[in-house]
């Protein structure tokens, strides 16, 4: 028979038979473990296949080599005519229909009769699982079935999943798929060894489907796509985040560091092997004395001119880098140090050293064990010692700063100061991903949480009537709703961060990383508060593992103080924006004063007057206008403030470092209200999008819960600042109530559009009955 290649679209009857399993396999455009390993063991066993046809279902059953679109339609046109054809009295599975079609292509159609061949391909099928319904239409043609009855104005859960998803819709779906696969499923580990292995064995799966590398160049295997890598990332975060953080510290991390910090020969030699997962990595920074001060770090790295190496030295035990992931699977480490060439220090640079050959470690290296944590047993974090460990000059990550063979260093940025900000900026990214992963979290805790609350009852208004659902009590409305609508806002502000992060290289790289770090710390704060509450929302049936929201709460802890320490991360932003209010006025002089002074009347004229702190009615409450002028005045007046704070300190004798302190917890007050308005206007500008009416209106009522809500948060403030009355905060709160009724409605809607598989959820509590 003819040869297989998608030019020659004439099949031997052996690969006929699979046909309708390879088109069924690659239907989602992603082959999961489980279809390899059927597909492979196929190749490997099939009494009826010739050489030539396993070799021609090996080479489609490799993740990252698809079938040609053009081959796709080949298939699905033959399958459909051969549908057609098929006896009426024949089952309309896989294996009938596959069968049939090496009848109609062999020369002796007998020899494909015989039952064993039939009952063959029939396991196959099962070992596939279930087929999509679609899937099943399309091939037999068979017609759609009726739509449910819906009441008008009722949202759609997939209307609002296509908001939610966006330009990575397809990518969503694909992550989705894969993660439902049996080989993801979720298993309780006491012991944490089994633990790593398990996340060890499923990162290569990922690496195999050709995920790693999503965000390397493609010259080293890569798709140069740094959006997607978010994606993934936030798409594991509804899986294992043990998983999640693995695969962070291996392709982000330490493939990221080499990504952005060295040049082209590392990129060459390290960035595909990396993304292929055949070489694992460290990324080896935070020091047992210095985490949060990257500038106070201890390890040296100390060039020797006479033999051209750097010698790479952990000065003493506090030394020695802490908590560093993959620290006990790990081969090579991105290992970061004071750089001193010819007795002079240059900073903080990175540089590559060898951990383990053949799985050995080498001389020089100690890696101890961190031992059992709290959450994330999966991940295996270490701390690492280096005892004048002699490294090759060449593994300086050498974009910022290279030392020459005779020993002289040299850098594109001459300031210390900026260089050490530039690499650091680099790395931003991190703090972008985890707080997309901590919200996916958030999403699987409220779905969990308010779904059971939909099915739980307790207590009834009189004897022998039904008792009442856990959510039509205010009280629980209370608890859920309004976190609901802040996790859609944070999503929406999310990808906004994402988005401008990359295509940072047209604004002002600095200005994203105050964003990256308010967000964070904002979002992180928030999983874990939320988590908490869907916990106890939960009673005693969250406290149980099988139900996840343990392992939520545990594995997404850590969230809030990793790619830095959230308080720390406040003050960062506070000072970004003191810096760009200051630039502000030092650039404009008199022109930046006299706006900043014309702002201050136009609000006591507009926003401070007697009828609008007073002001009551709903079309009022419920306006853009009014949610989005007192963002800005919270945040405006706690920036005017500060500064003031921090001048009068400094005027009075006091060190930047001293007035800073005085004024923490205002630093920190900013550095909410900054990120809350960002949030806003993110909502706002997402509900502007295109979509379906009922969605529209669904969005907008958690748009006004979410802005409202954070109102009432703060209105002891507004109420101190003048901003508001007694009568216009009680106005609020009752709004709040309204709006958290209304969002009740809908919210199995709201949580079923962040489209989270039922294996992922992974809750006994939704599957079994509950008390009716």
């Amino acid at each position: 028979m003819s040869t297989y290649s998608s030019f020659n679209l004439s099949y031997a009857p052996g690969v006929q038979s699979l046909v309708p399993i390879l088109y069924t396999a690659w239907a989602d455009h992603i082959l999961a473990p489980t279809e390899i390993k059927t597909l492979r063991r196929l190749a490997e066993e099939a009494p009826f296949l010739t050489a030539e046809d396993k070799e021609a279902l090996l080479q489609w059953g490799q993740p990252t080599r698809p079938p040609s679109p053009h081959l796709f339609r080949y298939w699905e046109v033959e399958l459909q005519r051969a549908a057609e054809q098929l006896p009426p009295e024949t089952e309309q599975s896989l294996a009938e229909l596959g069968l049939y079609m090496a009848q109609q292509a062999s020369d002796n159609p007998k020899e494909w009769q015989a039952p064993d061949i039939l009952q063959y391909l029939k396991e196959i099928e099962a070992a596939l699982g279930q087929v999509s319904l679609d899937t099943h239409r399309f091939i037999f043609n068979l017609p759609e079935p009726e739509p449910e009855g819906q009441a008008p104005g009722t949202p759609k859960a997939e209307d609002l999943q296509a908001v939610l998803d966006g330009k990575f819709a397809g990518l969503r779906k694909r992550m989705r798929h894969l993660l439902s696969d049996p080989v993801f499923r979720y298993q309780h580990h006491s012991d944490k060894t089994a633990h790593r292995q398990q996340v060890l064995q499923w990162l290569g799966m990922l690496a195999e489907q050709g995920l790693g590398g999503h965000s390397y160049p493609f010259a080293q295997g890569g798709q140069n796509d740094m959006g997607s890598y978010a994606t993934i990332f936030e798409m594991l975060g509804y899986h294992d985040l043990s998983l999640a953080i693995k695969f962070g510290v291996q392709f982000g991390l330490f493939g990221g560091s080499i990504l952005q910090l060295g040049t082209a020969r590392h990129h060459k030699k390290y960035l595909e092997a990396i993304g292929k997962g055949e070489l694992l990595g460290c990324f080896a920074m935070t020091e047992t004395g210095h985490g949060s001060n990257v500038r106070g770090l201890e390890t040296t790295i100390t060039y020797d001119s006479g033999e051209r190496v750097f010698v790479v030295h952990s000065p003493k035990e506090e030394s020695g880098k802490e908590y560093i992931g993959n620290a006990l699977h790990g081969e090579l480490a991105t290992v970061f140090g004071q750089l001193i060439v010819n007795g002079e220090s240059h900073g903080i640079h990175a540089i590559l050293v060898p951990l383990r050959k053949d799985g050995q470690l080498l001389p020089g290296i100690r890696v101890e064990d961190c031992g059992p944590k709290l959450g994330l047993n999966g991940v295996d974090n270490g701390r690492i010692w280096f005892d004048a460990v002699r490294v090759p000059r060449t593994n300086l990550l050498n974009r910022f700063g290279e030392v020459t063979k005779e020993g002289q260093y040299t850098s594109p940025i001459e300031s210390p100061s900026r260089r050490f900000f530039t690499m650091l900026g680099t790395l931003v990214g991190g703090r972008v991903c985890v707080p997309r992963a901590g919200l996916s979290a958030t999403k699987s805790g409220l779905a969990i949480a308010i779904r059971y609350a939909l099915k739980r009852r307790q207590f009834a208004p009189r004897h022998n009537e039904p008792e009442t659902l856990l959510l039509d009590y205010p009280s629980h409305q209370r608890r859920l709703m309004p976190k609901l609508a802040k996790t859609y806002a944070l999503h929406f502000a999310l990808m906004e961060l994402s988005d401008r992060f990359v295509a940072h290289e047209q604004e002002d790289m600095r200005e994203i990383e105050t964003l990256a770090a308010g967000l964070k710390a904002y979002a992180t704060w928030f999983t874990t508060e939320t988590l908490q509450e869907c916990r106890e929302a939960c009673g005693g049936k969250g406290y149980l593992w099988e139900n996840r929201i343990a392992d939520l709460k545990a594995d997404t802890d850590i969230f809030t103080t990793f790619e830095g320490d959230n308080t720390v991360l406040t003050q960062l932003v506070a000072k970004g924006l003191l810096s760009k209010f200051k630039k502000a006025f030092n650039e404009e002089g008199n022109l930046a004063l006299l706006r900043y002074v014309s702002n201050r009347v136009t609000t006591a004229v507009t926003q401070q007057n007697p009828f609008a702190v007073r002001n009551t009615s709903r079309v009022h409450l419920l306006s853009e206008e009014f949610h989005l002028s007192a963002f800005e005045f919270r945040e405006n007046r706690l920036t005017a403030s500060l500064g003031q704070r921090l001048r009068g300190h400094i005027k009075a004798g006091a060190s930047s470092y001293e007035a800073a302190l005085r004024c923490q917890p205002h630093m920190i007050a900013l550095s909410e209200a900054y990120v809350e308005r960002v949030v806003l206007q993110a909502f706002q500008k997402a509900i502007q999008q295109p979509m379906p009416a009922t969605a529209k209106e669904t969005l907008q009522t958690l748009y006004q819960l979410y802005a409202l809500h954070t109102i009432e948060s703060h209105k002891g403030w507004y109420l101190e600042s003048d901003y508001m009355l007694g009568v216009k905060t009680k106005a609020i709160r009752q709004e709040v109530d309204r709006l958290c009724a209304e969002t009740r409605t809908w919210a199995k809607v709201c949580v079923d559009a962040f489209a989270i598989p039922e294996p992922l959820l992974g809750a006994a509590i939704l599957q079994r009955r509950v008390k009716s």
